[in-house]
């Protein structure tokens, strides 16, 4: 066995590959760019090397940089992790001419697979059902057009090297195939240095189901059985679970047995991610073969208790698989959600900065369930805009998909993070979905329950009970605190009141606060009385309270009068009032948001790559306005309605900030 790998990689997945060489008795070795030199991965390995700049193009996809790093520390063997050089044959090939053993497939597997044209050629002789599209490369802008429209649209406009939603459009109309050609184009070239695109069919209504599968260099090869990744935003996976809720064993047996001959007919040899688009009769077709680790394995190890890491560095180590297809079962239920640093209110732009808070929920590892949290920051760490945003994998485990669902509710409550925008308030609301709780999603999820995008939770009221009442509870012990810091408590002690009217989400409550050693019995004016119990106390941002015995997680933030509650992802600020001060309030002004009608605001930290529009310019709804880059994804504003450009504050090649203005019109 090696006795140092390095890993060419950052952030969580360096972290999840030290986990298992340190299970393993492996050392480990990190990489990183001045942006990541107090990153975690750099503080768990067991040696760092530096490799540049933090643009990645100038760091860690640089082939030469990396194998300098390789020979400074004397690895034998490199983990890629996912994206980067992963999918990088000349990598994998200057890793040979090294010596150096590579933690995953054989070069020619990389070149047959990870590239999206030939793989789909390939799957074709192979007899795999293949989505409809145009294989050949693509000279231009018209020339995509009239590809698109041979196809037909929609269609799905792909960089042929491309990987985790980037150099990826879809486009319904010759405009919009125009555009994302181009930024297709951009993205490809930017992320992998390659801006080879092709086009395809987009079926619509379909769901995202892989396969996982395990080879060995000795024409050994199974699956791990299958994980429904639907809930897709930008292409991107947002929420991933193993097994999925759709398939029935004949389908599953049958993509698996499809996926292994396809992996047999490249020579592959480690863990790789066959990807399938599959209709609501269950007719599926190959998408692409993933020639790596994939971000969601982690649901995959839950229910088959494989750790695909240590089974691709013995397979990289030469040995054969030890387990056989009779050895995988399916053992319960996983769901994981992807933490991202996105302001989901903002369209989920990009977000960066520091983590002033940052806790996320206790891992655990019992029969009855798991709660696993795969990261790669902490507190007082930076979210950089130089690489992918992602935060966090949060993952939970149960005997039944339900009470999977549940866990991730409870974990998703208790995970707090501050200091930068997140969209754990939406994977709260994905989680009470009543289409995603029955199963019944496809990859258009998204964009058909959240067509204006997410502006927040609207709570039932029986949930807006529940925390009304948690917080008279919780504003009593407030007020005593209080009147103790006040020094008014003494031999003629001041009594808080029991009456209060709670106000959240636009409606009031008047209720009666009786409290005892154990908790306290809230009662509603109309009669109905809820218990409630906790150990909260002022200052705790997490509060766990029960009320009447169920579970209720709600993170607690101050304002003037009560609390900002957020909980299953809503955000509410509760006032607990006296009656008296309830009346009074009722008389006061809403204080009005300033007018930002006439400006065209950044959305999100990034660099202004191109503007569109020139001062005095007339501007129809909907018309391309600038181009935003960050985190490596663009972003192209639009103009919201008809009008006349009159000041244009920014210029191609400027970093803005949150909120700077843009643009300005008449």
């Amino acid at each position: 066995m090696f006795d140092k790998i390095l890993i060419a990689n950052r952030g969580e997945i360096a972290c999840r590959v030290i986990k298992t060489a340190r299970k393993m008795g492996i050392k480990t070795v990190a990489i990183y760019s001045d942006a990541d030199k107090n990153a975690l991965h750099v503080s768990m390995a067991d040696e760092a090397v530096h490799i540049g700049p933090p643009p990645a193009n100038q760091s860690y996809i640089v082939i030469d940089k990396v194998m300098d790093a390789i020979r400074q520390s004397g690895a034998q063997a490199v983990h890629p992790g996912y994206g980067f050089l992963s999918e990088n044959p000349k990598f994998a090939e200057a890793l040979a001419a090294e010596g150096v053993a590579f933690v995953g497939p054989p070069v020619g597997a990389i070149e047959k697979m990870g590239d999206k044209i030939t793989s789909k050629k390939i799957a074709q002789e192979a007899g795999v059902n293949t989505v409809p599209g145009y294989m050949g490369l693509i000279e231009d802008a018209e020339d995509a057009v009239k590809i698109s429209n041979q196809v037909g649209y929609p269609v799905m406009i792909k960089a042929s090297a491309g990987g985790g939603g980037k150099g990826m459009r879809i486009a319904w109309n010759d405009d919009e195939a125009r555009e994302g050609f181009q930024s297709s184009k951009n993205e490809a070239a930017n992320s992998f240095g390659d801006d080879r695109i092709f086009i395809e069919k987009f079926v619509t209504q379909p769901r995202h189901i892989e396969i996982q599968v395990l080879a060995d260099a000795h024409g050994n090869c199974i699956y791990l059985n299958e994980r429904e990744c639907s809930i897709q935003r930008r292409n991107q996976k947002v929420v991933e679970e193993a097994p999925s809720p759709f398939l029935d064993e004949a389908t599953r047996k049958a993509m698996g047995e499809q996926s292994c001959a396809l992996a047999k007919a490249v020579g592959y040899a480690s863990a790789g991610t066959v990807e399938f688009i599959v209709d609501g009769d269950r007719n599926f077709y190959f998408l692409e073969m993933n020639t790596r680790l994939q971000v969601e394995h982690p649901v995959t190890e839950l229910i088959t208790g494989i750790d695909l890491v240590e089974q691709m560095i013995r397979v990289a180590n030469g040995e054969p698989l030890s387990i056989t297809q009779d050895d995988v079962k399916i053992n319960g239920w996983a769901i994981e959600n992807r933490l991202y640093a996105e302001d989901p209110y903002r369209g989920f732009l990009p977000s960066i900065g520091r983590l002033t808070r940052y806790r996320p929920p206790a891992e655990v590892a019992l029969d009855s369930h798991v709660v696993r949290n795969d990261t790669g920051v902490f507190e007082g760490g930076e979210i950089s805009m130089y690489y992918d945003p992602m935060i966090a994998k949060l993952c939970t485990w149960a005997p039944t998909r339900l009470q999977a669902i549940e866990e991730m509710r409870i974990a998703l409550d208790s995970f707090e993070v501050e200091g930068i925008g997140h969209n754990l308030p939406f994977l709260s609301a994905v989680m009470d979905h009543p289409k995603f709780v029955s199963g019944d999603m496809t990859t258009a999820f998204i964009a058909e329950e959240y067509p204006e995008g997410f502006e927040g939770v609207t709570l039932a009221d029986a949930d807006l009970r529940r925390i009304a009442a948690s917080c008279a509870a919780m504003n009593r012990v407030a007020e005593i605190r209080r009147t103790q810091v006040s020094g008014r408590m003494d031999n003629h002690e001041r009594r808080v009141g029991d009456d209060w009217v709670v106000t959240l989400q636009g409606m009031s409550f008047a209720v009666k606060v009786a409290a005892d050693t154990t908790g306290s019995t809230v009662t509603f004016d109309d009669g109905q009385a809820l218990r409630v119990a906790g150990n909260w106390t002022p200052g705790d941002m997490l509060a766990n309270m029960s009320v009447d015995s169920a579970p209720l997680v709600m993170k607690v933030g101050k304002v003037s009068g009560g609390f900002r509650i957020r909980s299953r992802g809503a955000d509410l600020k509760v006032h607990v009032r006296t009656p008296r001060q309830a009346e009074l309030a009722q008389l006061m002004p809403e204080k009005m948001p300033p007018d930002t009608s006439k400006m065209l605001l950044c959305p999100m930290p990034g660099l202004i790559v191109k503007i569109d529009v020139e001062v005095g310019q007339e501007v129809q709804d909907g018309q391309a306005l600038c181009t935003v880059e960050a985190m490596k994804m663009e972003n192209i504003l639009r103009a919201e309605r008809k009008g006349v450009v009159a000041k244009i504050n920014a210029a191609p090649g400027d970093s803005l900030a949150v909120d700077e203005v843009i643009l300005e019109f008449e």
